[in-house]
């Protein structure tokens, strides 16, 4: 057998990976799969998704393992319908961005294949010399078929082969010629793009179904936010998710797994762009409290008490609003006013009955993102309530519009007197009506989220209504929010959006009110929301692009 000779890094990228570009327009083969279920609504059109940051970082962990190191320098995400996960949908990959995550594939390639246990256990043969295209193609077609979700076709794997074996004899190194092919398949458009684009559902005309194999990347991607393990793929490869019996049976698997802990961390992250936590800039003439890793502690203490209430005790979802509990580390616990329970790290702790600060509105998470470096903000903080938590349309500011507010001096000391300009200019009042009382009823927090009963020496009036609903302080406004008629249908249209992957077409709304009356039936139970949208027909067969 005559070898090519050995390919250049770019070359030996460009002879699997082609441009990664063009996969913004490229439509997997169509593989065997069972009918989807019918479906009164429209369900969302069929799209490539780009891997998310975290997404691609915790998949090449699970490949690769978790001691690799992921380069960060690769391309940003993209916002769309308020979550990472449709703009994934949306996003491309620049100029740029291919030569990020070339770069990226090698390093991690490098890491991966270096001297060692975990190195062997990875290839998972002995190479017989330098030169061993056996050896290469077991681990290209074992490999390949976790990278790109999918078994790789006879001619895919003879690619890889080759260039694995011609790098090492160039090389005169078996593992270092591996390498090409583990960087090339790194840095392919089927591992960087979610190809879930489905096949023609013979029984629904102008729709289509998700094979077997798409099927599992969903699932993986909406319950784990990585790429499908072994058992995934198995079971897709046996046709089982497909049915509805079997597919069942796997949701349940991934929702009885540990990791499961991960749909609430990255749902409710993106829900709230939590990520924002992570470069939270205070005025520490203002808040002398701020530190550089308040932003960091703030968000990490959030998201474990999620995941406590909705998996770990599986509670009623309303209750994340009112519940008294949550975690703190001690510097949380300095803010709050309450006992450190651990001298190190996080511990969960219950407020005291009475206390001002209840749920997730009582978050410092909440309370000191969604306000500025030098103060609280009413516009802000309703405006997250109203728009992610209530799904309410909030229009944007006309053009050119002054947002600023007056001077304490002039107007008044408290924020409540200062934002009485947004109530009663007719332009501004449409929008700032619907957000501010709200805003205004968490007041009694400043920018970083430490309680107060006075601003600028002046008592702080926090009190409002919720479409009608009366508060008085973030206690009677979060048993406001708990009842209010909007949330329910609320979380179950950003979690259909969030699995799908795409914004829901106007057409999805009965399937999205019959999944939100199950919801409620069901003791308003999260995981039990994630089940039902996973075994969702809009989740699992997509429209026709046209």
């Amino acid at each position: 057998m005559r070898h090519a000779p050995v390919p250049t890094r770019a070359l030996a990228l460009a002879v699997g990976a082609c441009a990664i570009a063009a996969a913004c327009t490229g439509v997997v083969g169509d593989a065997p799969g069972s009918a989807a279920p019918p479906l009164d609504a429209t369900p969302p059109a069929a799209t490539l998704k780009r891997l998310t940051r975290a997404q691609y970082a915790n998949a090449l962990h699970d490949l690769l393992g978790a001691s690799v190191v992921v380069p960060t320098a690769i391309e940003p995400d993209v916002v769309a319908a308020g979550l990472l996960s449709v703009g994934a949908s949306v996003g491309s990959i620049s100029r740029r961005g291919v030569e990020q995550f070339e770069d990226a594939a090698f390093r991690v390639a490098a890491q991966a294949l270096a001297a060692g246990p975990a190195r062997d256990a990875l290839v998972g043969c002995a190479p017989q010399g330098v030169r061993d295209d056996a050896c290469a193609r077991a681990f290209v077609v074992r490999f390949g078929r976790r990278a790109w979700r999918r078994p790789l076709a006879d001619d895919e794997a003879d690619r890889w082969t080759s260039v694995a074996g011609a790098s090492a004899t160039a090389l005169g190194d078996f593992h270092l010629g591996l390498g090409f092919a583990l960087a090339g398949l790194l840095e392919s458009p089927a591992f960087l793009f979610r190809s879930e684009t489905g096949e023609p559902d013979p029984t629904h005309a102008g729709r289509r179904r998700y094979t077997p194999y798409e099927m599992a990347s969903r699932l993986s991607f909406f319950l784990w936010n990585t790429t499908p393990d072994d058992a995934l793929l198995d079971a897709a490869a046996r046709g089982e998710l497909t049915d509805d019996a079997t597919l069942g049976a796997a949701v349940d698997r991934l929702l009885a797994s540990p990791r499961a802990r991960t749909a609430v961390r990255t749902f409710f992250s993106e829900l709230l762009a939590l990520q924002g936590l992570d470069d939270l800039s205070k005025d520490a003439k203002v808040f002398p409290a701020a530190s550089p890793d308040l932003g960091p502690s703030a968000r990490e203490a959030t998201l474990r008490n999620l995941e406590e209430q909705l998996l770990v005790r599986g509670a009623d979802y309303r209750e994340i609003f009112t519940t008294r509990r949550t975690f703190v580390d001690r510097k949380l616990a300095s803010l709050y006013g309450v006992p450190a329970p651990s001298l190190e790290g996080f511990g969960e702790v219950e407020l005291p009955e009475g206390s001002p600060r209840v749920g997730l509105l009582g978050e410092a998470s909440f309370l000191a993102l969604y306000a500025h470096p030098t103060s609280s903000s009413a516009t802000v903080r309703g405006k997250l309530v109203r728009g992610a938590l209530l799904c309410d349309t909030i229009g944007s500011p006309p053009a050119n519009v002054n947002t600023s507010l007056p001077d304490p001096k002039d107007s008044g000391p408290t924020l409540r007197d200062r934002i009485k300009v947004h109530l009663e200019q007719p332009f501004c009042a449409a929008c700032h009506t619907s957000m501010d009382p709200i805003g205004l009823g968490l007041e009694t927090f400043d920018g970083i989220g430490a309680y107060r009963t006075t601003e600028n020496g002046a008592t702080i009036d926090a009190t409002g209504s919720l479409d009608g609903t009366p508060f008085h302080d973030l206690p009677t406004l979060a048993k406001a929010v708990a009842g209010h008629p909007h949330l329910p249908g609320c979380v179950t249209r950003e979690v259909y959006r969030f699995a799908a992957g795409a914004p829901e077409p106007r057409d999805a709304t009965p399937e999205i009110e019959s999944l939100t009356r199950a919801f409620v039936a069901d003791g308003w139970s999260f995981v039990g929301l994630l089940r039902k949208v996973a075994l969702s027909a809009g989740f699992r067969t997509a429209t026709e692009n046209r």
